[in-house]
């Protein structure tokens, strides 16, 4: 494990000796402005890596001794994810490209080195961000959160903050999670998401930084899935799968991907049955069922449903083997009146808990149905495209029988 490189004692030391300084860098942060107005999406990116940068050439002196100088320092940036649902999107990857661009232009101190599992072992910062909808907003504005952490430490020197005007901006997933059957929002992106908003000074969420390696093997994974590299891509997620921190719902999802990529159906439904019953595990199911529109019949497009009847089974299997009841909830993109997607969602809920009974018949005592129409959309955008496919969602939630 990346935190295991140093021994325990150095270790907290360090950590100890970061964290002494968290006074200071709150000070500091005090007296920071607060984001100011919105402005076009590359001044903003640009604006975002400048007060991150100017930060950490205001570190107190006896913090750099944590290295021997911050001007030799290593960054490795970990891809940027759009807030909200925890994904990977068009906007994110040209914001990432910038910010790469603008410290290799102008902050030359600095090396920015590729994310991946070797260069993680030699880095000494991590850089990663969100870009997150201002739902308040009429202007339909964003906003850009970057951090900067110690990765021996882990403890956040700089985070910076800036608002963007463009209201519309390319927000579809990339490839990856477009095609992935579930959300794969787990602990460990929820972890990624509150570290790019910790204050300087404050410790980096742990999990999150105790998968960085596994994480840079994901990444590689993903990269070789997304360039069409398919036995590559295979090679790496079972690499991933196999690393201590391997059970995660994107490095499963990635296996079942590739694998039915590859034509290797009976290995692709094996894992998808693993990818459910993580999900219920960790009471974090949620798939990707689409539907025809204000109908509870599935997408006739065998592209994307054919393959529903396998994960209706493998899913049924996975709920008949726990003890605990499963609450089967549908939700609806935010089009339409909310008394039509409240009932749209219910019936939908329900078409789904009758297809699973028919797969196991005792789940007839253990399913319940809700429908929460549109009041728990992650994207919210209401565009009924690939962009909001997370708002169109079935979620499976474990929960006590009733008497």
């Amino acid at each position: 494990m990346l935190m295991m490189k140093t021994t325990h004692p150095i270790r907290t030391a360090m950590r100890a000796l970061a964290l002494s300084c968290a006074a200071l860098l709150c000070a500091a942060c005090a007296h920071r402005p607060a984001p100011g107005n919105a402005m076009p999406f590359e001044q903003a990116v640009n604006q975002a890596v400048d007060d991150l940068i100017v930060q950490t050439q205001k570190l107190p002196a006896f913090l750099a001794k944590v290295e021997s100088s911050i001007k030799q320092s290593r960054i490795v940036i970990d891809p940027l994810l759009e807030g909200a649902s925890g994904q990977q999107t068009e906007v994110t990857r040209v914001a990432e490209q910038r910010i790469v661009q603008r410290m290799q232009s102008q902050f030359r101190q600095f090396t920015v080195t590729p994310f991946n599992n070797a260069e993680i072992e030699r880095a000494q910062y991590v850089l990663n961000g969100t870009l997150v909808r201002d739902k308040d907003s009429a202007e339909g504005r964003y906003r850009l959160n970057l951090a900067l952490t110690e990765i021996r430490s882990g403890v956040v020197i700089a985070q910076s903050v800036a608002r963007i005007s463009d209201a519309t901006l390319d927000t579809r997933p990339t490839a990856f999670f477009r095609d992935s059957p579930v959300n794969g929002k787990d602990r460990g992106v929820e972890g990624y998401i509150r570290t790019a908003e910790t204050q300087p000074g404050q410790a980096a969420d742990a999990l999150y930084l105790e998968r960085l390696p596994t994480s840079t093997v994901l990444q590689e994974a993903t990269t070789a899935y997304e360039a069409g590299r398919m036995s590559e891509a295979l090679s790496r997620y079972e690499a991933a799968s196999r690393r201590p921190d391997g059970q995660q719902l994107r490095i499963y999802s990635g296996l079942y991907l590739t694998q039915s990529q590859l034509g290797r159906t009976a290995d692709a439904e094996k894992t998808f049955g693993t990818l459910a019953r993580l999900g219920l595990e960790t009471n974090n199911l949620s798939v990707k069922f689409l539907f025809k529109p204000g109908s509870t019949d599935f997408l006739a497009d065998p592209k994307i449903s054919a393959a529903y009847p396998m994960w209706l089974r493998q899913i049924a299997r996975q709920a008949a083997q726990i003890d605990s009841c499963v609450v089967v909830t549908g939700h609806t993109s935010r089009t339409g009146s909310e008394s039509v997607n409240e009932r749209l969602s219910l019936q939908r809920a329900l078409s789904v808990k009758t297809r699973l009974v028919g797969e196991a018949p005792p789940l007839s005592k253990k399913l319940r149905e809700s429908g929460m129409g549109f009041r728990e959309n992650i994207v919210g955008t209401g565009a009924d495209d690939a962009s909001d496919a997370l708002d169109r969602r079935v979620e499976f939630k474990v929960a006590p029988c009733e008497a």
